[in-house]
């Protein structure tokens, strides 16, 4: 079995949620505490053993590409004023990964920038990462996810414990338990209410796919708002293979809307050992 090697991470969307700060801004560059969202992402892909970080990128994201390289003036300068640690922080996000960046092409929607990087991946099992789409637990999220590829050898999704109340904002997954994390998938259905809802398995961001989903991608007709939707080629991918659903074990976190990325802030800052004390005795005043 071939060992899962590249990750695809879309970042080509125009982050309406996020206006006007995406304006003239990355989505993926918005900061949690003092780290862009997309570096998140990509040490957890990092973490999970990926070797090449493909990014599809768009107009107006050349910051993406400037970020995760090395900036030589920059770290001179630091170098100059004995910010040693500094320097070597920001020399060692470029040396995260191999880097590949492509502009995407076709119709708008998230199997676009899958199906962009068909030449990239060839025969090979690969990854997919939104950029807004954190979970942190112990073990890297795509980590799991690899980890139940290796066993099965089959696509794999991302599923999320959720309440009654999340049957309401996200695709609930109906499927066969084959283990107590994985579930065999047959369907998912997009925000059924707790009356509709097959389970309270929750389908969020993050793949392990297969090759065979590229012509598949390319006969699959345009969905929802006109757009090329990922979900609709794995659906027809399903009735070729087994597709399995990995609960994850981790806290999720939704940072593309204004009050997803505030609460992801607030988490993370609460989690960071250099700003923790400060900001909770802050937080403290404010409940006050």
């Amino acid at each position: 079995m071939q060992k899962v090697r590249k990750v695809i991470i879309p970042a080509a969307g125009l982050g309406t949620r996020l206006l006007p700060a995406t304006k003239a801004q990355p989505k993926e560059m918005l900061p949690i505490v003092d780290k862009p969202i997309i570096q998140y992402v990509v040490e957890e892909a990092v973490a999970a053993g990926i070797e090449d970080v493909i990014i599809v990128t768009g107009s107006n994201k050349r910051a993406i590409e400037d970020h995760f390289d090395y900036n030589y003036e920059l770290q001179n300068q630091l170098k100059k004023q004995g910010k040693h640690r500094e320097r070597q922080e920001i020399k060692k996000i470029a040396d995260l990964a191999n880097f590949i960046y492509i502009r995407q092409k076709g119709p708008y929607g998230n199997g676009t920038p899958v199906l962009n990087c068909a030449n990239l991946i060839g025969d090979e099992p690969f990854a997919v990462l939104w950029a807004d789409d954190l979970i942190v637990g112990q073990k890297p999220r795509l980590k799991q996810l690899i980890e139940v590829y290796e066993r099965y050898g089959d696509p794999v999704l991302t599923a999320i414990k959720t309440d009654t109340a999340g049957t309401k904002k996200y695709g609930m997954i109906e499927g066969l338990k084959i283990e107590e994390n994985i579930l065999q998938v047959k369907n998912i259905i997009e925000k059924p209410g707790p009356a509709a809802a097959p389970s309270l398995w929750a389908a969020v961001g993050g793949y392990i796919l297969t090759p065979d989903i590229f012509p598949i991608l390319r006969k699959t007709k345009l969905g929802r708002g006109g757009e090329l939707w990922l979900v609709d080629a794995i659906f027809a991918l399903a009735k070729r293979r087994p597709i399995y659903a990995c609960l994850v074990d981790g806290q999720y976190y939704d940072a593309g809307s204004p009050l997803g990325l505030l609460k992801t802030n607030v988490d993370f800052a609460l989690m960071d050992k250099n700003i923790s004390e400060d900001f909770k005795k802050y937080l403290k005043q404010i409940i006050k």
